[in-house]
């Protein structure tokens, strides 16, 4: 990897993280940036096609408001205790 020019303020952190024994060096700061970078990109991912999932089941199967869906809770619940709710 080049070498990466940080902001000053970026720099001091990542400076007293290693004085503070935290990293081995400026290196494991950057790594761990790196690491950390990685995990919230695979969360990204992961939602989106949690989302695009979502939404093809919602196409494929159609999908309720929340009135419909009160509706049929109410309905149920009706059936079942035999008063309006």
């Amino acid at each position: 990897m080049d070498d990466v020019t940080l902001p000053p303020e970026f720099e001091r952190f990542a400076a007293e993280a290693v004085s503070a024994g935290r990293y081995r060096d400026l290196s494991d700061v950057g790594a761990a940036g790196v690491t950390l970078l990685q995990r919230q990109e695979q969360a990204r991912a992961e939602l989106l096609a949690s989302v695009l999932a979502a939404e093809a089941e919602a196409e494929r199967d159609g999908c309720l408001t929340g009135d419909d869906m009160l509706a049929r809770v109410r309905a149920r619940l009706a059936e079942k205790y035999g008063a309006a709710v």
